[in-house]
């Protein structure tokens, strides 16, 4: 997951997805893969990205992979800019590949999984995000333009000690 840039105008209320609202932007960034690509395997950016990507396989009925690029490791913010944790899949050799992530504002993260993914020399890559901002790198598909910071449905409550509780950065305090 990439990190939000500071950016210029009116600041954007919270964008709080639901599953059903994610539901529809995953069928709705399906539809747009479909009608401008025939990728015969997808490869989700674990951790968020594994999501849409594997719905968007599902959808597709293509075959599904992840890869692992953070700026995180083991839950700590440890880098300024993402690494390879785990290798792209030897499944892209010779393959139409589409590469999806859950949004994308620098484009740090699709670069360094493009750049992977092309080194086992695929047929042809694309990008495909649920969201991008609406400055910075933009990938082949995108679901949904916002600069809006965006609560996904499963990162609005995490499981702490034995109970569900609002993730330490949305509460109030």
């Amino acid at each position: 997951m990439e990190s939000s840039q500071p950016h210029a105008g009116p600041v954007e209320e919270p964008l709080d997805v639901s599953w059903e609202m994610f539901g529809e932007l995953s069928r709705a960034l399906a539809l747009k893969v479909a009608a401008g690509f025939d990728p015969e395997v997808i490869v989700g950016i674990a951790r968020a990205g594994a999501i849409p990507g594997a719905i968007v396989a599902c959808i597709l009925r293509r075959d599904f992979f992840s890869m692992s690029i953070s700026r995180r490791e083991a839950g700590e913010v440890v880098r300024d800019r993402p690494a390879i944790l785990s290798a792209a899949p030897p499944q892209v050799r010779g393959k139409r590949v589409l590469i999806v992530d859950e949004i994308t504002t620098s484009g740090e993260t699709l670069r360094l999984a493009l750049a992977a993914v092309r080194d086992l020399a695929p047929k042809e890559v694309r990008t495909a995000t649920s969201f991008a901002r609406s400055r910075g790198y933009r990938p082949d598909f995108v679901a949904l333009v916002t600069d809006a910071d965006v609560v996904y449905p499963w990162d609005r409550k995490v499981f702490e000690g034995d109970e569900w509780v609002v993730n330490p950065r949305y509460r109030e305090g």
